[in-house]
């Protein structure tokens, strides 16, 4: 059986869903998992098989043949999409029904599958022009899906800047496409490795995709549109889209060659991302935003196993650069299922309470145990620590790296930084998700929205343990993943063999075993202990407070105080600082605020510059005839003059 007839089914439940679906939710519900499946049972075809999949039209509409593909790295993708689109509809389905939200339902579910389409389609586009296309489907799809509560201007704010933003790498790409079809004599895609002039060609796939995959300091776009989305977007947005864009890096990577300093560039920009990203997450006080900056973080880890490799293609070194490669790839799908997990438990925190800022929140998991279990779970594995997938791609990462440096070769001297940056981000990771899980689920209530929480309903429990499950299955038995992993690699690197999973990886998954083995032995002797011992409880020390409140438990702020202090250069904060005065103070507050630091001290000055110089200009426009004339000859006088003066020299 090949990929052509699943892919065909998908294609048809995706469409048959946006046209009508939009009444009958559980008719778009069966429809959309269907079309998931599908596309899943052909990406796994293609992943696990010997063989790609390649269809061309013998029709030519608008003058280009359609052409489409699947290797191993699309179908990697592919499958992710499914995944994470199949769980984000179920849990849509709960989250955003058409009894809370009557006029927008309809939307969502039109949209969500316009949008799952599109990407898909651009997974198997092998043709520029029909990339483009699709590429703009996906951007439009997303924007009306970012909006779908547009009667609040925080959420049109973020939905035209998503937009501006897709928009300026769009450019960039229709130039990378142009000059690439110019160069080649067709908008065909396909590897043309030996082309060594298509190598500049790189730097404008990097601005154009790394726009859309939130690469920083690109990633302008991506806090507000994830924290101002409903929860099964941004879940989508984080999981799948931005993928979209590590997906085009990757491909034109691999097909493409490229300069001799991308893979130094790529690694640096990685870094820094890594870095700085979760720097960003930590200081935040809105959860999902502290999510959405979270995944900058992640895309620069998965951007450094990607500079290792491209270091390590270019210089000879390749079976280090197969295993950081490796590493960036598993790393997409640990990013793509453990933040659709997290998106999916903050959006369940919104619906119970309604509060998206954490200081309003505590005392949760009282009432709603499944969902503080699994975000812990999502936290767990999203931090990299075992026996969790987030711990076995940011291995191979390290590991690839780690033989980079043991060779020795020139390329040590941007592996060593980079291992150091990836440890600093990896503590700063588990710090900012102790922060979120303590200030959201545990203490006592700080509101009473937070007090009358209730749990969340089967069709958005169920998306969540699905999500969980899959984590634990990549961590517990790494070498099953082994084999779509290398297919992958071989699509972006030919020369690469089929040689069989690592020996390392067999060991790690069975350490991975023991330790959860272990793991849930120890909590069923404490949990037996409990029951027969029962629980003991009794006030906490009050600190000398006859009556303690809500308000005297650690804040977000204390706990990301210190890193504050660290990195304070970098991020601006702003203080307002109203301090107590006299034996009795009526009033006293300390209001800290993080701005996005490229967003608002580089973008928004730039823009405003450019708008102010479009205004002053637009006042040359007055309608009056004789100055125009005027215009006309000075502009003509100039002309003369330069020539003339060109003339005499």
């Amino acid at each position: 059986m090949t990929a052509g007839p699943p892919l065909l089914l998908a294609a048809l439940c995706l469409v048959s869903g946006a046209a009508f679906g939009r009444r009958n939710p559980r008719l778009w519900l069966a429809l959309t998992l269907g079309a998931m499946a599908a596309a899943f049972a052909a990406a796994l075809l293609v992943g696990v098989g010997a063989a790609d999949w390649e269809w061309r039209s013998s029709l030519a509409p608008g003058g280009e043949p359609v052409h489409v593909r699947l290797d191993g790295l699309s179908a990697l993708f592919l499958a992710l999409l499914c995944v994470v689109g199949g769980a984000a509809a179920v849990f849509s389905r709960g989250y955003w029904a058409d009894a809370g939200h009557p006029g927008s339902a309809p939307a969502n579910r039109m949209w969500m599958s316009l949008l799952l389409a599109a990407m898909g389609f651009v997974l198997l586009a092998s043709n520029g022009l029909h990339f483009l296309i699709g590429w703009e489907l996906f951007t439009v799809s997303a924007y009306f899906l970012i909006t779908l509560e547009r009667e609040h201007r925080a959420v049109r704010a973020a939905g035209w800047l998503y937009l501006a933003a897709s928009h300026a790498g769009t450019l960039c790409l229709f130039a990378f496409f142009a000059a690439l079809s110019v160069r080649t004599g067709s908008w065909d895609l396909g590897p043309l490795r030996e082309r060594a002039d298509l190598a500049p060609l790189f730097w404008l796939a990097l601005f154009g995709f790394g726009v859309k995959g939130g690469m920083f300091p690109l990633h302008a776009w991506l806090p507000s549109a994830h924290a101002n989305a409903p929860s099964h977007v941004s879940a989508l947005m984080s999981g799948v889209a931005i993928n979209m864009g590590l997906y085009g890096i990757l491909r034109f990577s691999g097909w493409l060659p490229v300069p001799a300093g991308a893979g130094w560039a790529v690694i640096g920009i990685g870094a820094a991302g890594a870095l700085l990203g979760i720097a960003l997450a930590f200081v935040q006080t809105d959860l999902k935003r502290l999510l959405a900056y979270c995944s900058v973080e992640n895309v620069g880890v998965i951007l450094i196993g990607l500079g290792g490799a491209l270091l390590g293609v270019t210089h000879g070194d390749e079976p280090w650069a197969e295993l950081a490669l490796a590493g960036a790839l598993l790393h997409v799908w640990n990013h793509g299922l453990s933040k659709a997990l997290l998106f999916f438990g903050a959006g369940s925190v919104l619906h119970a309470t309604g509060k998206r800022e954490m200081t309003q929140m505590g005392g949760l998991w009282r009432a709603m145990p499944w969902t503080a279990g699994l975000f812990a779970f999502g936290a767990l594995a999203i931090s990299g620590l075992p026996p969790l997938n987030g711990f076995v791609g940011e291995w191979l990462v390290y590991l690839g790296l780690l033989n980079a440096a043991a060779s020795r070769g020139s390329a040590v001297w941007a592996v060593i930084p980079a291992v150091i940056v990836l440890g600093m981000a990896g503590a700063l990771a588990l710090a900012t998700f102790v922060k979120a899980g303590a200030t959201v689920f545990l203490g006592a209530p700080r509101t009473r929205a937070a007090q009358d929480a209730r749990e969340c309903g089967p069709l958005m429990a169920a998306p969540m343990l699905a999500l969980a499950g899959a984590c634990a299955a990549i961590g517990l038995a790494p070498v099953l993943f082994w084999r779509p992993l290398e297919r992958a690699a071989g699509s972006w690197h030919p020369q690469w063999v089929d040689s069989g999973a690592p020996a390392p990886l067999a060991a790690l998954g069975a350490a991975h075993v023991a330790m959860a083995v272990a793991g849930f032995a120890a909590a069923a002797f404490l949990w037996r202990k409990v029951r027969v011992n029962g629980v003991r409880r009794a006030p906490t020390w009050d600190c000398g407070y006859a009556t303690p409140t809500a308000r005297m438990q650690y804040s977000g702020g204390s706990f990301s105080g210190i890193a504050m202090g660290w990195f304070a250069g970098i991020l601006a904060p702003e203080r307002t600082r109203h301090r107590p005065h006299g034996p009795f103070p009526v009033r006293a507050s300390w209001l800290e605020r993080v701005p996005d630091t490229v967003l608002e001290r580089v973008m928004a000055p730039a823009g405003g510059a450019v708008m102010r110089v479009s205004s002053a200009t637009r006042r040359l426009q007055h309608g009056r005839l004789q100055f125009y004339i005027v215009y006309l000859l000075c502009g003509l006088t100039v002309v003369a003059l330069l020539t003339w003066i060109g003339a005499g020299q």
